[in-house]
């Protein structure tokens, strides 16, 4: 009995301590979501600008340059790359392999097939265990501050050397997936960043101005354009980055959240099955106690 509940006394106090930690990575996770949602608000209004810089570019590009892409898509000459935002650490449900299934849904569909860049060494796996391995990986920022530095290495890796950015100038399709936060859970997106999207482009050169004078562009109107359309890419990527990790945090808070009932219940038996024990050497004892006394309790004699 007594090394019975000596277990239980360990099980208790280990699963105890599982739970300490369980809800500072629950803390941890609903904070870090709290970040990353505050950045992406932030980088709406550099985006806004960068739009308007768009906008007043692409007043000036001649018509057929927009199309000249579309039409090197349609013939499947375009190189076609991908990005796939995953996570680098565990505890986060089907996060990866949801982007990865979504993923190889559309890349499959393409008439060429796709170079492919993971960030996060879990999506990395997950990729090679569907049959598509990575031209390469990076590591999953661990702040804000570092998603800067994965945006320049992406945006390093896709372009080609003493050549232009793959896409801006030979009509290459440039292509993110990645997991968006929806409250309290998420959903994977397939975002093309190249060619930029027609209709928007139109809807970009009609935008009406906010003044009446319209700002002069300075330099050569493609070089200016190429150079806008660098900071959309950097947008972008930097906020399909921040997106990611929203994401990944919410799912590992889900996860965190269902370990902590689950443990609580764990708890909760322990200590009934505990009480249930120390009660029933409580009550062993006690007889115990009681048929010493009875025993050596003098008899009656009997007639006495």
């Amino acid at each position: 009995m007594a090394n019975t509940t000596t277990a239980l006394r360990r099980q208790i106090g280990s699963a105890s301590d599982l739970k300490s930690v369980v809800r500072t990575m629950k803390a941890s996770a609903a904070s870090a979501i709290g970040q990353y949602e505050s950045s992406v608000a932030a980088l709406g209004d550099y985006a806004r600008t960068v739009e308007q810089g768009l906008s007043v570019c692409l007043r000036s590009v001649d018509p057929k340059d927009l199309h000249a892409q579309a039409r090197l898509r349609k013939t499947g000459a375009a190189a076609v790359q991908a990005i796939v935002f995953g996570s680098d650490q565990g505890l986060v449900g089907r996060f990866n392999e949801v982007v990865v299934e979504h993923a190889m849904a559309h890349l499959g569909s393409m008439p060429k097939k796709a170079r492919v860049w993971a960030v996060g060494e879990r999506v990395q796996a997950r990729l090679l265990d569907a049959g598509l391995a990575p031209a390469g990986s990076f590591l999953v920022p661990g702040s804000v501050g570092l998603i800067t530095r994965l945006v320049g290495q992406i945006l390093l890796e896709v372009q080609t050397p003493g050549r232009e950015l793959a896409g801006v100038a030979h009509g290459g399709v440039l292509m993110l997936f990645y997991n968006r936060p929806t409250g309290v859970s998420y959903e994977p997106v397939c975002q093309r960043l190249l060619p930029l999207d027609e209709r928007w482009q139109r809807e970009l050169a009609r935008r009406p101005w906010p003044t009446p004078q319209l700002p002069e562009v300075l330099g050569t109107g493609p070089v200016v354009l190429r150079a806008f359309v660098r900071e959309h890419l950097f947008v972008s990527l930097f906020r399909a980055s921040a997106e990611s990790l929203a994401s990944e945090n919410a799912s590992r808070l889900a996860a965190m959240q269902r370990a902590d009932r689950n443990i609580a219940e764990l708890l909760t038996d322990l200590g009934a099955r505990f009480h249930r024990m120390r009660q029933s050497g409580i009550d062993e004892e006690l007889f115990d106690v009681v048929a010493g006394f009875d025993a050596m309790a003098p008899q009656a004699m009997p007639g006495g």
